[in-house]
């Protein structure tokens, strides 16, 4: 094995991904560890810092051993948001992390929104700001326990936490600087009017908010974390950026132009433009992008893969494979109408924090397959509609570009491919963390190597012609049922 390897860690949902890879992008060693997610109560979703900490110990012992006696050239981070974390005057986390899964904010991020006005938010920063922001749930925590928020120094992505463990400097960058609601994407700082909204509702400003910086700038691993680690001081830490932002990065997608579909516990919906361009309905948000001067349109399916492993588990146990393989023997006409909403809430083209799961057309007759692929129809006219909107703004390409545990199945790639009338391109196998190979990206360019990612695969789903008036009168339906559901609520 050769030397010069760039290694890049992932702080995803669920746990943490490692990959390294060699000059020609190639992965040569991976390694992953889980960590605990906390629901307290309903619509909790917290996290604690030193599980992640234990995790990097995990995963990095496990890429030394795997690649032995090779010199790792830099590291790279790529970090879920967004992810709450307050420190304290001694640089330690204050209470547990709030997850982006959290929906417990929701409240004090309409308050905010309302107070600066929408448009004028939506417009400075390319967020429609809700409770699953920073400042939101910072809102909340200062409401309910307020001690522990006069006691913070700062406050954190997950990322940007990892980042300071890793070499005592706590700074962000622009894509995960969008997770905290106050990014201005045109100046490149934070908002001020923003914060003094944020200082009227908590009667006090927020703890200082971290320096940002471009992706690819690197510091040192200190001396203390590379003792724990048993790694030699002063490898280059890659900034890095968001694991939306690097997983599109990790399967080739970073020019104008561009679409990645990245199936993970949420499914991540982006394409590339050169600017940063507003949909007047906020159909998607704007994330700048690792490399300055480009800008993804994204937008999340709050519950994909988290669903599908949900429905896997409540159909005794099967596997996601499994849960595919039966959903692909259902007859289409049979299929009730299932709005995949589970998160709940979602963050695709619809942007409504009160969607929520729904069966519709249930009878006795009604099957386990029936049931699993209204699941997969939902999630795939969901994911329709969001390309369709990036086809709008020219931020798509004729092929989509995918990678992830659901983008893996062939079948389910298909029916992709025949709603969008795309064709759908499998890029890497689903053991390989899109997100992680492309922190291990900007890691070799942080040190100035050209580096690309291989096509690990490579298959390519082409779409049927004849199929999409099917996917177009099952999606009216759909929306049909979704609007007879709002009534009955209201």
């Amino acid at each position: 094995m050769s030397a010069g390897l760039y290694v890049g860690l992932d702080l995803g949902t669920s746990g943490l991904k490692g990959v390294a890879i060699d000059g020609d992008g190639r992965p040569v060693a991976r390694s992953q560890a889980s960590y605990v997610t906390h629901r307290p109560e309903r619509g909790a979703s917290e996290q604690d810092p030193a599980d992640w900490i234990d995790a990097i110990h995990a995963v990095v012992a496990e890429l030394r051993a795997s690649t032995g006696d090779a010199e790792w050239s830099a590291i790279g981070l790529s970090g879920m948001l967004p992810t709450l974390v307050l420190i304290d005057s001694n640089s330690r986390p204050l209470g547990r992390a709030i997850t982006w899964e959290d929906s417990r904010a929701e409240a004090e991020g309409m308050s905010l929104r309302e107070l600066v006005d929408p448009d004028v938010v939506y417009a400075r920063t390319g967020q429609w700001i809700d409770g699953r922001y920073l400042l939101p749930m910072l809102l909340r925590l200062q409401r309910i326990d307020p001690h522990e928020v006069a006691a913070a120094t700062m406050l954190l992505g997950a990322k940007d936490y990892v980042h300071g463990w890793l070499t005592g400097e706590f700074v962000t960058d622009p894509s995960t600087a969008a997770g905290f609601g106050c990014f201005d994407l045109h100046t490149g700082a934070w908002d001020r009017t923003i914060l003094w909204a944020y200082a009227e509702l908590a009667g006090a400003p927020a703890p200082a908010l971290p320096a940002i910086d471009v992706s690819t700038s690197a510091r040192p691993l200190s001396g203390e974390a590379a003792l724990a680690l048993g790694l030699p001081a002063g490898i280059p830490v890659c900034l890095g950026a968001a694991d939306s932002v690097l997983g599109a990065h990790g399967i080739g997608v970073s020019r104008p132009g561009q679409a990645a579909y990245i199936a993970g516990t949420s499914t991540i919906i982006l394409g590339i433009t050169d600017h940063p361009v507003t949909d007047d309905a906020h159909r998607f948000l704007v994330t700048p992008m690792a490399h300055p001067g480009t800008f993804g349109l994204e937008m999340d399916l709050l519950a994909t893969g988290s669903a599908v492993r949900w429905l896997a588990t409540l159909l005794g146990g099967l596997s996601e494979a499994e849960l595919m393989q039966l959903a692909s023997t259902a007859e289409p006409d049979e299929v009730p109408l299932f709005l995949p909403y589970l998160a709940p809430g979602e963050q695709g083209a619809l942007w409504d924090p009160s969607l929520t799961g729904t069966l519709l057309g249930l009878h006795v007759g009604t099957t386990a397959a029936d049931i699993a692929r209204g699941l997969i129809d939902g999630i795939i006219v969901e994911s329709r509609r969001c390309l369709g909107v990036l086809a709008e703004y020219g931020a798509a390409s004729d092929v989509i570009r995918a990678s992830g545990a659901s983008a893996s199945d062939a079948w389910f790639r298909q029916q992709l491919a025949d709603a969008c009338g795309r064709d759908v391109v499998m890029t890497a196998d689903d053991e390989v963390d899109g997100s992680a190979v492309g922190a291990a990206l900007v890691a070799a360019e942080a040190l100035g190597a050209s580096v690309a990612p291989v096509d690990v695969a490579g298959q390519r789903s082409s779409a049927n012609p004849f199929a999409k008036s099917g996917w177009t009168q099952r999606a009216a339906a759909l929306d049909d049922a979704r609007a007879r559901v709002g009534r009955s609520v209201e």
